[in-house]
C-alpha cells in the first residue's frame, strides 16, 4: 500500500513537472528593441520590429531613451523581465561595455543602426555609417560644387554611428584616402583645398538647443555654404531657421535619414538631397534575427558579423518612389 501511495506521489510529481514544461513551450517568445532617442527614425523602425513579431508570433516591446544612463536601466528591466533577446542600438559603447556584456552573459544580444563593436553582442545589423557619411560629402559637392565652407550638426558623437557618419563627410569634403579610424577633433577647423568644414554641433537630442546652435552659426558664419544636418531631426530644424530668417536658399541644406520634412523639402526643392538607412528593414530583421538564435538558427550570424543593410542618396529625382515605398511599409 506505501509502494503505491508513493508511486502515485512520484506520477503527480511527473505531471506537474510535464505540465510546467509544456506551458514554457507554450508560452511567446519575447523580444526588445532599444533605439537611443524618441524620435520619428525610431517609429519607422518600431513598425518593422512590430511587423515581424506579428509575422513569428512573438512579443516585442520597443523602449527609446534619450540618454546613455536611461538606456542601462531600460537594459538592467528587461533583463529582470527574463526576455528573450534584445538589440540595442548603442549610445555610448566605450562607458556602457559592462552593461552590453551583462546582457550578453544573460540574454541574446545584437546591435542595430550603432554598434558596440567591443561587447559580446552576437551581430551587428545596419550600414557602414563611415561610408554613408562618406556618400553624404558626395552630395554636398553636388550641391555646391564650386567648394565653399560647410557646418556639420548633429545629435551626439558618443555614439559609434555618429563619430563614422561625420568622419565620413568630412574626409569626402577634404578628398582624403578612405580610413574609417581617422578622427578630426570636433573643436577644430578642417580646411582642404576647395571646402571648410567650419564646426561640429551636437545637441544631445535636445531640439531647442539644436535650433540654438543653427542661429548661432547663421550669426557668427552669414557667408556660410552648406549646412549638413546628420541626424534626422536636423534638416528640418536647419530648414525652419532658415525660413525664419529669410535665408532660405542661401543656404544649400543636406540632409540625413528619412524624416517626413525632409523628404518633402526635397520634393520642394529647398533641400538638396539625403542620405537614408532602412530603420523599418532595421527593426524587421533584428527581430527575425533574434527569433532565430532563440530557436537555434545560428547560420543567420555572418562569419563579419554584420548584416549590412545599405545606405542610399535620395534627391529630387528618386524621392518620390523612396517616399511611396516607404508609406507602403508603414500602411500609410
Amino acid at each position: 500500500m506505501m509502494k503505491l501511495r508513493f508511486g502515485a506521489i512520484l506520477l503527480g510529481w511527473g505531471v506537474l513537472l510535464s505540465g510546467c514544461g509544456d506551458k514554457k513551450d507554450d508560452e511567446k517568445k519575447s523580444f526588445a528593441l532599444v533605439t537611443t532617442g524618441a524620435v520619428g527614425f525610431w517609429e519607422i523602425c518600431k513598425k518593422g520590429g512590430e511587423d515581424a513579431g506579428a509575422e513569428l508570433g512573438v512579443q516585442v516591446e520597443v523602449l527609446m531613451p534619450t540618454g546613455s544612463t536611461e538606456q542601462r536601466k531600460a537594459l538592467e528591466d528587461l533583463l529582470s523581465k527574463g526576455v528573450d533577446g534584445m538589440a540595442v542600438a548603442a549610445i555610448d559603447p566605450a562607458n556602457q561595455a559592462d552593461i552590453f556584456n551583462e546582457v550578453a552573459e544573460n540574454t541574446l544580444l545584437i546591435t542595430m543602426d550603432t554598434d558596440a563593436p567591443s561587447s559580446k553582442r552576437k551581430v551587428y545589423i545596419g550600414m557602414d555609417n563611415y561610408d554613408a557619411g562618406w556618400m553624404c560629402g558626395e552630395l554636398v559637392k553636388e550641391a555646391i560644387p564650386d567648394g565653399g565652407e560647410v557646418i556639420l550638426f548633429i545629435g551626439r558623437l558618443e555614439q559609434d554611428n555618429a563619430k563614422r557618419r561625420r568622419q565620413g563627410v568630412i574626409d569626402c569634403l577634404m578628398d582624403r584616402e578612405k580610413d574609417s579610424s581617422r578622427y578630426d577633433s570636433p573643436g577644430e577647423i578642417v580646411k582642404g583645398e576647395k571646402y571648410t568644414v567650419l564646426a561640429t554641433r551636437t545637441d544631445l537630442f535636445d531640439f531647442s538647443k539644436a535650433k540654438e546652435h543653427v542661429e548661432d552659426e547663421l550669426t557668427k558664419n552669414p557667408d556660410v555654404d552648406a549646412m549638413v544636418g546628420l541626424f534626422a531631426y536636423n534638416p528640418p530644424i536647419i530648414l525652419d531657421v532658415l525660413k525664419e530668417r529669410g535665408d532660405l536658399g542661401k543656404v544649400k541644406v543636406i540632409g540625413f535619414d528619412e524624416d517626413e520634412r525632409t523628404l518633402q523639402a526635397i520634393k520642394d526643392g529647398e533641400i538638396y538631397g539625403t542620405v537614408v538607412q532602412d530603420p523599418y528593414e532595421y527593426g524587421n530583421r533584428s527581430i527575425k534575427v533574434l527569433h532565430a538564435l532563440a530557436t537555434g538558427d545560428d547560420s543567420v550570424i555572418p562569419e563579419n558579423k554584420l548584416i549590412d543593410i545599405p545606405a542610399r542618396q535620395i534627391r529630387k529625382d528618386n524621392v518620390e518612389a523612396f517616399w511611396k515605398d516607404l508609406n507602403e511599409k508603414l500602411g500609410k
